[in-house]
C-alpha cells in the first residue's frame, strides 16, 4: 500500500484510501469495480460479476480474473455472501403482472435477516445482513443448528424472529438482543429467538444459487429442520396465489398477524446475491401516517450532497397550541429532487441554529410521515420512534398547531399486538400451529 500511495497523485491516493476502507460515499459502486476489473484483465463483465457474487469478495474476483480462473469461483461455506433482495410493488395486480400465473407467498417477517453456515467439520456460523459474524449473539441458534451437521456443508437464508413460550414477540423486544456480543442467561431466557428458514443456497457440496427456487425449497423441506432443531429453527409457511384477489387475501391475513406484509416469489427464480430483481417482490403498506413538523435538517450524502435532505420531525406533547414539540423520527426518502431543492432554500432561510452538518429550523413545515411500526425509544424526546419512516407528502394545507399529538402516538402503539399463536384446522382436519409470522409446523 505504501508503494501504491507513493505512485499516486493526491486525488488518486484519496480515492484509493476510500476504496480500500470500503468508504464508498464517493459515488463509486461495486458494479463499476466489476466493469473495471473486466476491462483491466480483458474478461467478460458477466464472468467477473458471477465470481463476485459467489465469492462475496471483489478482491478475490479481481485475482481470479487476473489469473484466468474465473470459472473456478465458488461459494465458500463459512464466508457470507450478499443477500438476495426484493423489489417493492404497489399492489396485488402488479404482483401477478410481475410473477405470472403462479406466485409463492410468505409473510414478510418482522425480524432481522440472517445467513446460517454449517461447515462439514461441524462449525456453525451466523451472519447478519451486513455480513458481520453474529454467532455469539445468538447462541441458541448455533446450538440448534449443530444438529444439521450430518447434512453439511449447508448455507441457509432466513430471518431471526423473537419467540417465547409459543408466541412471536414484538420487534422491539428483539432490539434488546441486537449489539449484545455475549447476551446474559437472563436476556436469553427473556427474549429467545428462532431462525425462520426460507431458502437453501448450498447443500452437501453443491451450490444451489442457480437452481430454481422450487428445487431449492424441496431440498430444504427434506432436511426436516424443525424436528432436528427441536423447533429452534422453523420453515417459512408457503402459500400459492394465482390471482390478485388471492394475493389480497394473503396480505390481509399477514397484517392480521401483525406482520409487515408479504414476500412474493417466482418459484422458477434463481438466487441473485445482492440483487434487487423481479424474482422476489415485497408488498407492504404503511401501518399508519402521522402529521409532524420539521424541527431539524441535515445535509445529505452522495447524490444529495449540497442539499438539506434529511429531516428530523416532531409531534406535539398535547393539544394545546403552545405545547412543546417532541421529536419522534428522521426521514430522508419520499420527496422529489425538486421538492428537496425548494425545501433547501426554505430551511436555509429559516435556520435557527447552524451546527455545521445539522441545523435547527423554524417549526413550520408540516410533513405527513408513513411508517411500518411504532417502537419505544430513548433516542427521541417523545419516547417513541418510527420504523422505516418516509415522507408521504408535504402538508401545505396544515399549520404546525394541527399536527398529531403524543396521545395519538401512544394510541397507535397500544393498538400494535405482539402477535399470538393462531390455531387453524386444515382440510385434513389436523390442527396446525401457525405463528404470527406465517411459519407453519404440523
Amino acid at each position: 500500500m505504501a508503494e501504491l500511495f507513493g505512485r499516486a497523485t493526491p486525488d488518486e491516493a484519496r480515492f484509493i484510501g476510500r476504496v480500500a476502507s470500503r468508504e464508498t460515499r464517493i459515488g463509486l459502486r461495486e458494479g463499476l469495480l466489476e466493469e473495471a476489473i473486466a476491462t483491466a484483465f480483458e474478461v467478460p463483465p458477466d464472468d467477473v460479476r458471477r465470481a463476485h457474487l459467489l465469492t462475496g469478495e471483489i478482491g478475490e474476483a479481481a485475482l481470479l480474473a487476473r489469473d484466468g480462473r474465473l470459472t473456478e469461483a465458488a461459494l465458500y461455506v463459512g464466508r457470507p455472501i450478499r443477500f438476495m433482495l426484493a423489489s417493492p410493488v404497489a399492489d396485488s395486480a402488479e404482483v401477478m403482472r410481475r410473477v405470472g400465473d403462479e406466485a409463492w407467498i410468505e409473510d414478510k417477517y418482522d425480524g432481522i435477516r440472517a445467513q446460517l453456515h454449517v461447515e462439514r467439520e461441524g462449525r456453525v456460523r451466523l451472519f447478519s445482513r451486513d455480513r458481520n459474524d453474529v454467532t455469539r449473539s445468538f447462541p441458541e441458534i448455533a446450538e440448534a443448528a449443530a444438529a444439521l451437521v450430518p447434512e453439511a456443508p449447508l448455507v441457509i437464508d432466513g430471518e431471526l424472529v423473537p419467540w417465547r413460550a409459543g408466541a412471536v414477540l414484538d420487534f422491539a423486544s428483539l432490539q434488546t438482543r441486537l449489539g449484545r456480543v455475549r447476551p446474559s442467561k437472563e436476556l436469553l431466557a427473556e427474549v429467545p429467538v428462532v431462525l425462520v428458514a426460507f431458502d437453501l443456497l448450498h447443500h452437501a457440496g453443491r451450490d444451489l444459487l442457480e437452481v430454481p427456487l422450487r428445487e431449492r425449497r424441496a431440498i430444504l423441506d427434506g432436511l426436516n429442520v424443525p424436528e432436528r432443531t427441536t423447533e429452534r429453527m422453523l420453515l417459512s409457511h408457503l402459500a400459492t396465489a394465482r390471482s390478485p384477489a388471492q394475493v389480497d387475501r394473503h396480505f390481509d391475513d399477514a397484517r392480521e398477524r401483525r406482520n409487515e406484509g408479504l414476500m412474493v416469489k417466482d418459484p422458477s427464480s434463481v438466487y441473485q446475491p445482492g440483487r434487487r430483481g423481479l424474482g422476489w417482490l415485497k408488498l407492504k403498506k404503511a401501518l399508519a401516517t402521522l402529521d409532524c413538523v420539521v424541527v431539524g435538517v441535515e445535509w445529505g450524502h452522495g447524490r444529495r450532497r449540497g442539499v438539506l435532505s434529511d429531516y428530523t420531525f416532531a409531534v406535539r406533547a398535547t393539544d394545546e397550541p403552545d405545547a412543546p414539540l417532541l421529536t419522534i423520527g428522521k426521514a430522508y426518502t419520499g420527496l422529489t429532487d425538486a421538492e428537496i431543492a425548494a425545501m433547501t432554500e426554505h430551511f436555509t432561510a429559516t435556520t435557527l441554529r447552524d451546527f455545521g452538518r445539522y441545523r435547527t429550523v423554524v417549526p413550520e413545515v408540516v410533513v405527513e410521515i408513513a411508517f411500518d411500526r411504532i417502537m419505544r425509544s430513548a433516542r427521541h424526546k417523545s419516547g417513541f420512534a418510527m420504523r422505516f419512516p418516509r415522507i408521504a407528502r408535504i402538508r401545505d394545507d396544515k399549520a404546525p398547531h394541527e399536527i398529531d399529538t403524543l396521545s395519538t402516538v401512544e394510541a397507535l402503539f397500544g393498538d400494535q399486538s405482539s402477535g399470538r399463536i393462531l390455531l387453524a384446522t386444515g382440510a385434513s382436519g389436523e390442527t396446525e400451529r401457525i405463528a404470527a409470522t406465517g411459519e407453519a409446523k404440523g
